[in-house]
């Protein structure tokens, strides 16, 4: 901690500095906030009250869903807390853990959209073996082992980050500490450190899109074999949500990329809005995908709802 050289606090700039639109922010972010955690929750309310709906692929987005909520409060309750005391400060440890559980739950979902793929791989490629594949034991431990691999991902960016060295007031153009931003800002020689995270990019990132292409490389290629349209479409039609997720979730992650590639002058508008849809927007609307497009999780919702009025 003593890299710091001084320097105990760092300061979130957030969406805008206009006094005249902290109210607005204030209530927008409160708003898409309570949302997200009600419509995760009702999500998981839905599976867990529901024994048709105790399956691997239930299971996979009930785990997603805990994800979400876990991603959105990252950020969004110190937003809210620095807009309502007019204190844009967050501690360096402060900014550690949030940087420490920001890359969690972003790996959390990456490795969930995955397995999830998987689970659509075997149903539809090897349907008759999917009970056998996808049973509970294995299940469990591809929860446990996405959650292994997305903590040690949070570790290596802390350890990068805690040998950073910040020689002046650091002003993050973000409403969170978001680590692209903080790499950048720092004093020191980044050189070494910045081919270590091109390698644990390519690890943590490519390497699960690569297992999803693959996935829907060859659904779409089993699909293609079967004659009845009806049958392609109802088979597809599981996919629908999941796919919709996935190109939702890492297309907004492309944002936050590009974003970070762009001139410094236009860099923070850029930014502070791809990484409010990557860190808020997403996960606000995982939900709605799943719920409008899974006519099971409408029904199971829709019975829980009755059933408590």
């Amino acid at each position: 901690m003593e890299n710091l050289t001084g320097f105990s606090k760092f300061y979130l700039l957030g969406f805008s500095e206009d006094p005249e639109l902290q109210p607005l922010l204030l209530w927008l972010f409160f708003s898409m906030y309570l949302v997200t955690v009600a419509g995760n929750l009702l999500i998981l309310l839905a599976i867990r009250s529901n024994p048709h709906l105790h399956t691997p692929m239930y299971f996979f987005l009930s785990n997603l869903s805990l994800a979400d909520i876990g991603f959105i409060s990252t950020t969004v309750p110190k937003m809210l807390v620095n807009i309502q005391t007019e204190n844009k400060s967050i501690t360096y440890v402060g900014c550690l853990t949030q940087v420490s559980f920001v890359y969690l739950f972003a790996c959390l979902e990456s490795l969930f959209l995955t397995v999830m793929a998987y689970d659509r791989f075997v149903a539809i490629c090897h349907p008759l073996h999917y009970t056998v594949i996808m049973n509970p034991r294995l299940c469990v431990l591809l929860v446990l082992l996405s959650f292994f691999l997305s903590l040690l991902n949070s570790q290596l960016h802390i350890s990068i980050l805690s040998q950073l060295i910040f020689c002046t007031d650091v002003e993050i153009p973000s409403f969170f500490c978001d680590f692209p931003l903080l790499f950048n800002l720092s004093c020191s020689d980044t050189s070494a450190n910045s081919i270590l995270l091109y390698f644990i990019s390519a690890i943590f990132g490519g390497v699960p899109v690569s297992c999803i292409l693959y996935s829907y490389t060859q659904i779409i290629s089993s699909l293609l074999r079967v004659s009845s349209s009806g049958g392609r479409y109802k088979a597809f039609s599981t996919c629908a949500s999941h796919l919709s997720v996935v190109c939702l979730f890492y297309g907004t992650s492309l944002g936050v990329y590009l974003s970070s590639a762009v001139s410094s002058s236009a860099r923070k508008g850029a930014g502070v809005v791809a990484s409010g849809m990557y860190t808020v927007v997403t996960p606000m609307l995982n939900p709605f995908i799943y719920s409008l497009r899974n006519k099971d999780i409408k029904r199971a919702l829709y019975r829980l709802l009755i059933t408590k009025t």
